[in-house]
């Protein structure tokens, strides 16, 4: 995943199942905005977790795969 600069291995680890759709856990983006070291990359990271809990709120506490797609997208300037 470009946006958090993390390896897709590290993505894969994190993506969990819930209902029909994958998400990854707000808690693991909450780490990696702590923790990155490109300031950068984690007012990305909190937009697209704050994106995903307003637009996903069925999913509160997870950030749905869809939306990390779009600002993956948006990162590539392909929006």
């Amino acid at each position: 995943m470009c946006i958090t600069g993390m390896s897709e291995q590290w993505v894969t680890a994190w993506i969990k199942q819930k209902w029909d759709n994958k998400y990854i856990p707000w808690k693991n983006l909450q780490d990696l905005i702590l923790a990155h070291p490109d300031v950068k990359k984690r007012v990305y990271i909190f937009a697209l977790s704050i994106y995903g809990l307003v637009i996903f709120l069925k999913a509160l506490g997870y950030v749905d795969e869809a939306v990390t797609d779009l600002f993956d997208r948006l990162d590539k300037g392909s929006g």
